[in-house]
């Protein structure tokens, strides 16, 4: 029976880019949720595809090649394959697990990743980006995006090449349709999807919508989020599962507040 199902009859807003959120949203409607797609951001591809490959002519002489996403694995794999194959002298390295995934997916068997902190300071921890001294690094990323990677390393003494390879942009958000849809929870998974939404309400939408539970991947998303002035912000670990195991115990805990 659907009622017996952990998300059952919850209406749950998942944020994803459109292209990105088809897994999300068929494990909420599994587990039993109404899942409301409701994306904030569109990805696109670059629009001088020249300029990328000339970028990426510099592939064979360099050292490690990090993807800051599952877009930059999508877009940036499809740019060096399109180009021939990715050297096998390069190492990669993924800053998360699902670009990561990705990366494996693609034939990659072999991906830096960190195993617990999944971001920027994460696999800078790591003991293969430590010594790059002399090193050329190319960073895979969409336009734009936190510079912390690039500085560091630059810092460490390795020389770093930015390579955008794909575009993100604010997607039309219908502010009224979602309040109108009574979310009992929202999912986000970047800053700047979470700063879009906000951007969209007024003071009466961001009063109604801050009361729903907002469900992040990432404790600087949740920082920005009570800033703003969300009232029950939960961080999740990273990736589909993250979310789906948050918005299970959180269900639960919603179903059964006498287990606490």
């Amino acid at each position: 029976m659907i009622s017996s199902l952990p998300l059952a009859g919850l209406n749950i807003v998942v944020t994803r880019p459109r292209e990105q959120a088809a897994g999300l949203v068929q494990r909420v409607t599994q587990l039993g949720g109404r899942p409301l797609l409701f994306p904030l951001l569109e990805i696109k591809a670059v629009t001088d595809e020249r300029a990328l490959r000339e970028q990426l002519i510099r592939l064979p002489q360099t050292d490690l090649a990090i993807f800051i996403s599952p877009n930059a694995v999508h877009y940036g794999m499809a740019a060096i394959r399109a180009a021939g194959e990715l050297p096998a002298s390069v190492k990669i390295a993924a800053v998360g697990q699902s670009s990561a995934t990705a990366l494996r997916e693609l034939g990659i068997a072999e991906v830096i990743v960190p195993a617990a902190r999944f971001d920027s300071e994460g696999l800078l921890a790591l003991p293969e980006l430590q010594n790059v001294a002399g090193k050329r690094v190319m960073i895979l990323r969409g336009d734009g995006g936190r510079e912390l990677l690039g500085d560091t390393l630059r810092a460490r003494g390795a020389t770093v090449d930015y390579v955008c390879c794909y575009l993100r942009g604010k997607a039309d958000a219908d502010a009224a349709a979602l309040l109108a849809a009574a979310p009992d929870a929202i999912t986000v998974t970047s800053s700047e999807a979470l700063q879009h939404l906000w951007d969209t309400l007024d003071e009466r939408g961001r009063t109604r919508l801050a009361a729903v539970p907002l469900f992040v991947p990432h404790a600087r998303i949740a920082a920005a989020a009570r800033q703003q002035g969300w009232q029950q912000v939960v961080v999740t670990e990273s990736g589909d599962d993250g979310l789906m195991s948050g918005l299970v115990a959180w269900a639960h805990d919603k179903g059964n507040p006498s287990d606490e």
